[in-house]
């Protein structure tokens, strides 16, 4: 699979349905460059840097993650560069680090999800680690030319949902913000999802990114949220 381009200085790695692996992204600016999560596994991860050597795309220097669900960010151990997530991500994180101690977890896990287990099944150990760097609320990294602005937000899909913005693009990453918590087996909470879609709605972006779809206009994203509100 190869890498596809959105906007001049954005492309992405497209999501893949049969491993529910998701979407992900390459920033590149003038200084340096930034991925969008930090994928499901090292597998993933040598994917996506493939694919990102064969366009001619040096390794990202930095990864900033969306929320800590592990399609995202178990896969961590083997980026290149420096990782940052929520604060509230690496606690989440810190738990399952913690749960993986036992020899048993990682059996349970591919258990409970078919998913897990393609992506897993030659593996007989989890590495998990945490961010280099966290936040709180706001990250803001200038790339040279581009700015990546991650930020805190409501999401009926995860507490510690991360957007990150691209002004001079016109770019909005939402990770997985728009779904239920399937996590923890959730329904959609409508409170959560109408403040969520009233941020889209004010943020200047043409394109909102999601983790497991492709790219989707503005129009078109807040057009579906409206059906789901």
């Amino acid at each position: 699979m190869e890498l596809k381009k959105l906007t001049e200085r954005i492309f992405y790695y497209p999501h893949q349905p049969e491993f529910d692996r998701p979407m992900l992204a390459y920033l590149g600016g003038d200084r340096f460059s930034l991925a969008v999560d930090a994928g499901y596994s090292a597998g993933h991860v040598d994917e996506f840097y493939a694919a990102l050597d064969r366009a001619g795309l040096k390794k990202p220097d930095f990864t900033v993650i969306t929320h800590w669900h592990y399609d995202h960010t178990f896969g961590m151990h083997r980026i290149h560069g420096v990782s940052a997530a929520l604060e509230r991500t690496n606690a989440f994180l810190a738990e399952q680090r913690e749960h993986a101690a036992d020899a048993g977890y990682l059996d349970t896990l591919k258990r409970a999800d078919i998913h897990f287990e393609r992506e897993y099944r030659n593996c007989r150990e989890l590495k998990i680690v945490l961010s280099h760097i966290t936040f709180q609320r706001t990250l803001r990294l200038d790339l040279g030319g581009l700015t990546a602005r991650a930020f805190h937000t409501v999401s009926p899909h995860s507490e510690d949902t991360v957007c990150i913005y691209v002004p001079e693009e016109r770019v909005l990453f939402l990770g997985d913000a728009t779904s239920e918590d399937f996590f923890n087996a959730r329904p959609m909470e409508r409170e959560k999802l109408s403040s969520l879609t009233g941020m889209i709605e004010k943020t200047n972006c043409e394109w909102c990114v999601l983790s497991h779809t492709e790219p989707l206009k503005k129009a078109e994203l807040l057009e579906y949220l409206y059906t789901m509100r």
